[in-house]
């Protein structure tokens, strides 16, 4: 611009030279404010009003590991099976023994306080060539429709979790695909041994296949902590197979079971859309329980003491020595639930017409995914007498499973 006399002594411009509704974001060209055009601190929250957060980004459920309703210790693990921290599931292919402990322990200054620990109890250094051994989660395809999957708008997605393994060198984590036999598989390292480190892994799209929109089974997110020779001698599959060469899944991993000194730790698992981690998303501890108990509910003295449903079950007696109670879901489960009444015959006692009878026997009469009626043997009643059904106390319980 050209002046007429002295030129002007340029001044820079201020948030309080500019009156109120000048800029509008039609005046803003896409693309012309990039981040590091905006200074440490000037997005508040007061500025973000109005912006909603991208709630239960994580697919994963009780990856902080804080919900242990079967209890926080199970020892002499051999077999597949559900044992301590809800939702992880361990597969032991004859690939030693092992005690599971939800555990006190969690990387410094990130929000944590539990971790599911894998203890090696007897060690296996010479695994068959079939054998795996895992601890992973299991996924229904409700909740993963969001990644669009099997479309030609489908996403990448990313797991971060912590890990603290006594054995360094690499391990795998497999993306396995239940509903159309796919798989993909992404590697990560423990560099110092027993230490506290992160792993991020992003995995590619696949456009080949969708998820079923149900409550089935349609993914398995597998740590893989052993695997035989059938599973190691390829290269590392990480792109999805839509064939499955066995030999590419799990190409490199350490064998986590070649010795009794070896523990094998995560915590903090997080698996979301996108090819990026974002933060944690910590959830209230009654909302995560509300997230498990759709898996298991235990109801009765449970090993977590919570004691969910322990007196006061309403019933009747139906013959004169079969009292039936019914005990209601506080979370409808995921699906018709199968039931393991713990602590014997004796599990409880049934309270009825000022008498108290001590339970000869506890059985599953039927269930729904909202409630579940156990009938009681007892010694004689009065047929259609009310009554309450009390579990005994520590030790009597009921696991309710609708796992996948």
């Amino acid at each position: 611009m050209a002046y007429i006399g002295k030129t002007p002594t340029p001044a820079a411009l201020t948030a309080s030279d500019i009156t109120d509704g000048i800029i509008t974001s039609a005046k803003i060209a896409d693309a012309t404010i990039a981040t590091s055009d905006i200074a440490d601190s000037a997005v508040t929250k007061a500025k973000t009003s109005g912006v909603t957060s991208d709630m239960f980004r994580n697919i994963i459920i009780n990856g902080s590991m804080d919900i242990a309703q079967r209890g926080t210790s199970s020892s002499g693990i051999t077999s597949d099976g559900y044992y301590t921290v809800d939702r992880f599931l361990v597969e032991n292919g004859s690939f030693g023994t092992w005690t599971q402990t939800q555990e006190a322990d969690a990387p410094t200054g990130q929000g944590y306080y539990n971790s599911l620990k894998m203890d090696c109890t007897t060690a296996q250094g010479s695994p068959s060539s079939s054998s795996i051994l895992c601890v992973g989660q299991s996924v229904e395809g409700f909740m993963l429709q969001p990644i669009k999957q099997g479309t030609a708008n489908a996403e990448s997605t990313t797991l971060s979790f912590w890990h603290k393994h006594t054995k360094t060198g690499t391990n795998i984590v497999e993306l396995l695909d239940a509903d159309n036999s796919n798989a993909v598989s992404g590697s990560y390292t423990q560099s110092s041994s027993d230490t506290w480190e992160k792993a991020t892994i992003t995995f590619p799209a696949n456009t080949s296949g969708t998820y079923g929109n149900d409550n089935a089974r349609s993914l398995r997110i597998r740590f893989i902590m052993g695997a035989g020779t059938d599973y190691t001698s390829g290269t590392l599959a990480t792109t999805w197979q839509t064939s499955i060469t066995n030999a590419n899944r799990y190409a490199g991993q350490v064998n986590n079971a070649d010795s009794t000194s070896n523990n094998f730790i995560i915590t903090g698992v997080q698996y979301e859309v996108g090819t990026s981690a974002s933060d944690f998303e910590f959830l209230p501890v009654d909302i995560n329980l509300k997230r498990c108990q759709r898996y298991c509910h235990v109801v009765g003295y449970s090993p977590d003491g919570r004691n969910f449903s322990k007196e006061a079950n309403v019933g009747m007696y139906y013959t004169a020595t079969g009292f039936y109670a019914n005990i209601f879901f506080q979370t409808p489960m995921r699906s018709t639930p199968s039931a393991s009444v713990q602590g014997g015959s004796d599990a409880g006692r049934v309270f009825s017409n000022g008498s108290s009878k001590t339970s000869a026997a506890v059985g599953l009469d039927g269930a729904s995914a909202s409630n579940m009626s156990f009938a009681i043997s007892t010694s004689s009643a009065t047929s259609g007498h009310c009554g309450t059904f009390n579990w005994n106390g520590a030790g009597h319980y009921c696991i309710c499973s609708a796992e996948l």
